[in-house]
């Protein structure tokens, strides 16, 4: 994502269907660290190798903060195919990491909570503004374009009456 603020009102240049991917972690005791620390490396080691392979899917993501113990990735994905493959690649860095939590999870009381949310959104569903920013959220991973090609107000961006 750009630092350069972008002037006007703008809105994400996606076509078609959009796929969004939260996926996050919750550390539920502060003081078991030796049991969360491996689940909050694992995160940053999947998203480089998501970003240095540019046929993974992968289009852009964000890392939020929710508080001292949540932590949240908001990710774009070209098409759930691509997502859901590389979930299940045995020679990338997810399966592993998930092999290895639901192990030490089981006998771990609880230490850390993950979850993900998986959104498959049709086109004319999804409605976005940007005014007066950089490159954010979808219009950072399929880049903007002026509000006016797509509808001033937000019921035409949505193709609603």
């Amino acid at each position: 994502m750009g630092t350069e603020v972008i002037e006007g009102r703008r809105t994400a240049a996606a076509e078609g269907e959009v796929v969004v991917f939260l996926i996050g972690m919750r550390i539920n005791k502060l003081r078991r660290m030796r049991s969360w620390l491996p689940v909050f490396r694992a995160m940053p080691r999947m998203l480089r190798e998501l970003a240095q392979d540019k046929e993974s899917g992968l289009l852009g993501y964000r890392l939020m903060l929710g508080g001292p113990r949540l932590f949240t990735v908001v990710q774009y994905w070209e098409t759930k195919e691509k997502l859901l493959a590389y979930a299940m690649d045995a020679d990338k860095e997810h399966r592993p990491a998930w092999t290895a939590y639901n192990r030490s999870a089981r006998n771990a009381g609880g230490v850390v909570g993950i979850w993900h949310e998986t959104y498959v959104v049709p086109a004319g569903r999804y409605e976005n503004i940007y005014v007066n920013m950089p490159e954010f959220g979808l219009g950072a991973a399929h880049g903007t374009q002026p509000v006016a090609r797509r509808g001033d107000r937000a019921a035409d961006r949505l193709k609603v009456a």
